[in-house]
């Protein structure tokens, strides 16, 4: 009984059992609690600043004329949640969101500030949007944030107790809005709670145990394999592909993968018409199903998310486009943006240029089944995306070669609307817009908790001629793509790694 116990196969059966208990745990525990949308709210000062009322030490005149006992206090609020708060996420019957409260105190005056980077929440602190003060009350707009995002308020005050309640009113739809506290002004707040850090301390614990049992019995788990690889299709895919081939080559020596993507279409056919022996030696990655014709073997990898982007000038709102105004506008029926929202009077007059992909791309054929449920109707009229000088009835439209090519001219053209795999259109940044499409945002983390129907989504796969034969450079690679840290380097890129998302990718 003991030597079964003391056996190392049941130590790291065991390490492997609390290593799970410990995940699960913590995966319902990040899944259903920090998830949730947080407003939080802290007071980082609150001083009199009159003569007489404090026994700091000072230099000069602080009366304030015509207000006893004046003080100032500064309100941070900051989403401290896992979510982003738009303004529709607030409760409030009325047009502002929140309501700053200093009880026995009346309200002077108020100042906004905001860290740099995010200097466009100013635009929402105006009188019509809610933002006003009246007694002991500051009412204040409905302001979007991104997790981590903060304000401050610098509030006047006269009257009333220094350091008396401060509260801030409101509430939030999935969510809620709660004091925080911390020893300093700044401090940050506390990024896991304590049953958190101890769930990830025995997982970190129970992993390295195992690990460290599975290096002593089997060395490199990765089975290593010499030769020469070529991976070509997607172009949206290609930061994983790449990133994974050059880890596979730092660890295997022997192993050299050149990566050359040319589209989802191309890659695919191009592997369709090599002889059995140089097929062999090929991977083909592919947005969406497109081998099943040529007969080849195809493997799901992830499910990648796409996200038609604007100009960064071209202001849709939270609701974005409908999936019809989508079809009608790659349909050719629009010329002009204030025909498809002629409530944004900015861009009335501006031409629309649609920013397309060529055929062979994935990319475009996933927006095309997904989106528009058909082919891009209007045709292509323009090779560098230029709108003519008189625009007529004829809406411009181009074709470019690659995802970086699209939000390259997508950036840089008045009126361009095109589209792109999420992560690389995220990394461009304010330098252009994602768009809502009815009203669904492009997020991988709800698409991935199953709460979300946006619908410009697809499954990646891997095509080779055939099962790749054992031992060889091809099956190894791909085998390499279910390690747990090639699957970590398909969710930083921002795909989701099938085998954890098994249902999406049916």
């Amino acid at each position: 009984m003991w030597e079964w116990l003391n056996n190392e196969n049941v130590i790291a059966v065991g390490t492997s059992v609390l290593g799970v208990a410990a995940a699960l745990a913590t995966f319902l525990y990040d899944r259903w609690v920090p998830r949730r949308k947080l407003i939080g709210y802290r007071v980082q000062m609150d001083t009199p600043i009159g003569d007489g009322v404090s026994s700091n030490p000072r230099l000069g005149d602080f009366d304030v004329p015509n207000m006893a006992r004046a003080s100032l206090v500064l309100l941070r609020i900051e989403n401290d949640g896992g979510r982003s708060i738009d303004q529709g996420d607030y409760t409030s019957s009325d047009i502002h969101g929140l309501t700053a409260e200093f009880t026995g105190r009346t309200v002077q005056a108020v100042a906004v500030t905001q860290p740099s980077g995010i200097d466009h929440l100013n635009s929402h602190f105006i009188r019509r949007n809610g933002f006003d003060h009246h007694d002991n009350k500051v009412t204040i707009p409905r302001v979007p944030l991104e997790p981590g995002d903060h304000f401050k308020l610098l509030v006047l005050l006269s009257g009333g107790q220094v350091e008396g309640e401060v509260k801030l009113i409101g509430g939030l739809h999935e969510g809620k809005v709660h004091q925080n506290s911390s020893p300093t002004p700044d401090e940050k707040q506390r990024l896991f709670s304590l049953p958190a850090r101890l769930l990830s301390g025995a997982l970190i614990l129970a992993l390295l145990g195992l690990a460290g049992i599975i290096v002593l019995r089997d060395g490199n788990p990765i089975e290593c394999e010499r030769g020469e690889l070529t991976v070509i299709g997607s172009t949206a895919f290609e930061p994983v592909v790449r990133t994974l081939a050059d880890r596979y080559e730092n660890k295997c020596e022997g192993a050299h993968i050149s990566v050359e993507a040319r589209g989802s279409e191309a890659g695919v056919t191009e592997l369709a018409h090599l002889d059995r022996d140089d097929a062999r030696s090929v991977i083909a990655f592919s947005d969406g199903p497109m081998g099943e014709r040529w007969k080849l073997k195809g493997k799901k990898v992830a499910l990648s998310v796409f996200t038609v982007v604007v100009h960064k000038d071209i202001d849709l709102g939270s609701h974005g486009l409908s999936l019809q105004e989508v079809r009608d506008i790659y349909a050719g029926e629009y010329q002009r943006w204030g025909q498809v929202v002629p409530e944004v009077k900015e861009i009335a007059d501006l031409p629309i240029v649609l920013v397309s992909r060529g055929d062979e791309s994935g990319t475009r054929q996933v927006f095309q089944e997904r989106v528009l449920n058909a082919w891009e109707g209007a045709p292509s009229t323009s090779l560098d995306c230029t709108p003519p000088e008189r625009p007529g009835d004829t809406v411009t439209r181009c074709e470019l070669p690659g995802t970086r090519a699209v939000l390259d001219k997508v950036e840089e053209q008045p009126g361009a609307i095109g589209y792109s795999e999420l992560t690389l259109a995220e990394a461009r940044g304010d330098d252009l817009r994602r768009v809502p499409l009815n009203g669904d945002q492009p997020d991988d983390e709800q698409i991935e908790l199953g709460s979300s129907r946006y619908p410009y989504k697809d499954v990646e796969y891997a095509y080779t001629y055939g099962t790749p034969r054992p031992g060889s450079l091809a099956a190894s690679f791909l085998a390499y793509f279910d390690e747990s840290t090639s699957q970590k380097v398909i969710r930083d890129e921002g795909h989701l790694p099938c085998l954890r998302v098994p249902v999406q990718c049916e």
